[in-house]
């Protein structure tokens, strides 16, 4: 069998966010570690190779325990190895092979964080050790020495990074001697010597010193005490700069946690980047729960449009496609609907989502689609639409304004607020004929039409589902125990809040209704608070653990609404035009 091929692997493949059972907010003081050496045969980490192993326990500058022996590979050790450890064949012939040397090395590692010099190389032949032989890799939180002194020493402070350059910078009293346990010894001594290097970095625990050692910029790093203070509790952060004004804002259910991922090398992002070189603060908004937080995120952003956040900065901007009121009515896309509007769907995100809607619309049901204002009593001429047989020429009074109702207006004016079966039927005719006459690249752009007018029709009929009750109570059960509450009012989140363990939450509920948000009814499928924020509403409710408590009326969704062609839309978002059939549900 031939041997595995070795390929290097990096502290991030070898387990360096495992938790090992340590606290990251553990001062390094306080911090036990394990400073670990290994001699082998040189070869790869497949599980054998390790001839000896050296590991040091410390805490607070004192050593707690030693770990040192050899172990037999079980083959021949090259003779440049014996130059260079002193290890010779003898030596290993009467010691303990790894498996033997593995349980009480799990053992001395347990609850600790392991050190090494250039730790992927002996971390990953502890790993491989541990596969071969059965053993369960603990996979503890990993602290590279190496990394570590890029990090705090420059180019001329030190040539470069090895243990007895190292060492000798550090004036440390052990040196390495290329034998396990000598060279875990003078490990610990430089990591003393880093550690009190970390100091002026403003780096004191754990968590911190692992994400220095990472590749985080120089920005983050001094911009790293602005994560200081900040609570451990659901909510809004708000990254503003030094005129006060928010830059960016964001939600999370641990504010602190997820603000200092920002000053870690786990954030990438350019623009955040920018951002934080902008910061000088960074404000907590404090939230009952999570779907507080989401839509208190939402108007936050929609009031201050952060220049580094890209989504929900202008929810005003929306679109509606909407019957005229004529004689003849046609679609048109508008920025806003009123009580007086006949019929009409959306909201709609982008101008093109809206027009590729009309045009679903247009090959289904046979609405004029110029833009003239016909009269009943004089006669427009013609377009080619008419002359193609595509529109009923109700502009040169070819069909009755009663007549055009019934085949045109009606079917969108259904369709949006109930069944949309009758268009549904019409497009998949379309499509399928297209592709039995393999013309599959216009069956494709019908397809993309179906799909958009299904998602909107379902959207809009489950918005207006919910924003039609006055005022709906729900609860969920919290973390920590208690209810999670909600009051929701058309739609718009009014009050929030957390009923404590053992307590009844009605009593809470009732405190939360007397302080909630007067919310007025409006007109519309979203007629007191922006879609994005009412779905977000729904997503909470829907969730199964979610309980509704009380409700001034029903909620309900037309029962052969556009709901139940979410398979049929799923299909047309993601399958090629042939595999859209006419099935119907």
């Amino acid at each position: 069998m031939a041997a595995p091929e070795y390929v290097q692997q990096t502290l991030a493949g070898l387990g360096t966010a495992g938790s090992g059972g340590v606290d990251p907010a553990l001062p390094l003081y306080a911090t036990t570690f394990v400073v670990v050496d290994l001699e082998t045969t040189g070869g790869p980490p497949d599980g054998g190779g390790i001839t000896e192993i050296g590991a040091v326990k410390v805490r607070g500058g004192e050593e707690l325990g030693v770990l040192g022996t050899l172990v037999n590979p079980g083959q021949p050790i090259p003779p440049f190895i014996t130059v260079l450890t002193g290890i010779t064949q003898a030596m290993l012939l009467p010691a303990p092979p790894i498996e033997q040397v593995l349980p009480s090395f799990l053992e001395f590692i347990s609850d600790a964080v392991l050190v090494a010099h250039n730790a992927p190389y002996d971390v990953g032949f502890l790993k491989a050790a541990c596969a071969r032989h059965g053993y369960r890799w603990p996979n503890p939180r990993v602290l590279d020495t190496v990394t570590l002194a890029r990090r705090v020493l420059t180019r001329d402070e030190v040539p470069n990074h090895k243990l007895g350059t190292l060492a000798a910078h550090f004036r440390t009293p052990r040196q390495p001697t290329h034998r396990a346990l000598a060279d875990a010894r003078a490990t610990v001594d430089v990591l003393h010597g880093l550690i009190a290097r970390l100091g002026g970095h403003r780096v004191h625990t754990l968590g911190d010193t692992i994400e220095f050692a990472r590749a985080v910029t120089p920005t983050q790093r001094r911009k790293r005490h602005l994560a200081e203070g900040l609570p451990r509790v659901p909510g809004v952060y708000i990254f503003r700069a030094a005129d006060d004004r928010p830059l960016y804002v964001g939600t999370s259910g641990d504010i602190a946690t997820r603000v200092r991922s920002y000053f870690t090398a786990a954030e990438k992002r350019a623009r955040m980047s920018e951002m934080l070189a902008a910061a000088e603060r960074v404000e907590a908004v404090e939230c009952a729960h999570a779907l507080e937080a989401e839509v208190r995120e939402l108007r936050l952003i929609a009031a201050h449009a952060p220049p580094y956040n890209r989504r929900s900065k202008f929810p005003e901007r929306v679109l509606w496609l909407k019957l005229t009121d004529e004689p003849y009515p046609r679609l048109s896309v508008v920025r806003a609907i009123g009580p007086d509007d006949r019929a009409y769907l959306g909201p709609f995100g982008s101008r093109r989502a809206a027009e590729l809607a009309a045009a679903g619309f247009h090959d289904a049901v046979p609405l004029r689609q110029c833009t003239h204002r016909l009269s009943t009593r004089t006669v427009t001429p013609a377009c080619a639409l008419a002359e193609l047989g595509r529109c009923p020429a109700p502009c040169e009074h070819r069909i009755t304004p009663e007549e055009y109702d019934v085949r045109a207006a009606r079917p969108f004016a259904t369709a949006t607020t109930a069944d949309p079966q009758p268009v549904v039927d019409a497009l998949l005719a379309r499509i399928e004929a297209l592709s039995d006459g393999q013309r599959y690249e216009e069956a494709a752009v019908v397809r993309s039409r179906l799909a958009a007018v299904l998602r909107a029709t379902v959207r809009m009929q489950r918005l207006a589902g919910l924003t039609g009750i006055a005022e709906l109570a729900a609860a969920r059960p919290a973390a920590a125990g208690g209810w999670e509450l909600a009051l929701v009012r058309h739609g718009r989140l009014a009050g929030a809040g957390v009923s404590p363990p053992g307590v009844h939450p009605r009593r809470t509920l009732e405190l939360i209704r007397a302080t909630a948000e007067t919310v007025s009814p409006g007109h519309g499928p979203v007629p007191a608070a922006t879609a994005e924020e009412s779905e977000r509403v729904l997503s909470w409710l829907e969730r199964p653990e979610t309980r509704l408590v009380e409700m001034s009326s029903g909620w309900s969704s037309p029962a052969d609404g556009a709901a139940r062609f979410r398979d049929l839309l799923a299909r047309a978002e993601g399958a090629p035009s042939a595999q859209v059939t006419s099935k119907r549900p």
